[in-house]
């Protein structure tokens, strides 16, 4: 019993080694919600600006606290200026 923890002092776990790797990053994340608001000024911008808002929330790891990473909420803006555009568009209220 009195080696029970001595394995885990000498090699402790690291954080990053803790989380899953099945899903893309937050970086990833935060680049994709990028393209997708800048796409989405030119098209489909009532699809591409909530889907580059979620992106950059999830980039954002959910969260205003703490450091944000740049592209996340370049993401996050944009994809909430452009799905503001693209419902004053589609409601006629807008320039053509």
């Amino acid at each position: 019993m009195a080696g029970f923890g001595s394995a885990t002092r000498r090699r402790p776990r690291t954080r990053g080694r803790m989380r899953s790797r099945s899903g893309p990053d937050r970086a990833t994340l935060g680049i994709i919600g990028t393209i997708c608001a800048v796409a989405g000024f030119f098209t489909l911008g009532i699809v591409l600006g909530p889907a580059a808002m979620v992106c950059g929330w999830l980039a954002m790891n959910r969260r205003w606290s703490g450091p944000r990473p740049l592209p996340a909420l370049i993401a996050l803006v944009l994809g909430a200026i452009d799905t503001v555009l693209a419902l004053t568009w589609l409601t006629g209220s807008g320039p053509l």
